[in-house]
């Protein structure tokens, strides 16, 4: 095993941890909250007037399915809460999820480490190399 490289105990002890708090991960949603202000078009609201902000704001939040931007309006109070709460709910996910295959890329790693150093033992033990087979019976 590498040096450097935590014991597989350790790494089996990790991962374990991380399944653990993903399984306890709430309501999540991907995307991002972003702040918009609009003008309606009638000429004579404040909003038309020049460098008016427009109405709002407006709440949207935004992610891309299958190369696209999708957009959705989030009302202003406990739904724009709830919202922020699953984006960072998300964001929570994605950091376990990246934690998680890191940890069994090293477990992985380990066992790999592991089978070979035996199989390299068992060579050694059996003075037995990579070479020719013999077959088996006597040739006339």
């Amino acid at each position: 095993m590498n040096p450097s490289s935590p014991p597989l105990e350790k790494l089996q002890i990790r991962d374990r941890e991380l399944k653990a708090q993903i399984a306890q991960l709430g309501e999540m949603r991907p995307g991002s909250l972003v702040e918009c202000y609009r003008k309606c078009g009638k000429p004579n609201c404040h909003c038309a007037r020049s460098g008016g902000r427009g109405h709002g704001p407006l709440w949207m939040v935004t992610h891309t399915v299958e190369g696209k931007t999708v957009s959705r309006a989030v009302p202003f109070g406990p739904g724009l809460e709830r919202t922020r709460a699953q984006i960072a709910e998300y964001q929570r996910f994605r950091k376990l999820a990246r934690a998680l295959v890191a940890t069994n890329e090293q477990i992985c790693n380990a066992r790999l480490q592991e089978a070979s150093e035996a199989s390299s033992s068992e060579v050694k033990k059996n003075g037995v190399g990579r070479g020719v087979r013999r077959r088996g019976g006597a040739r006339a």
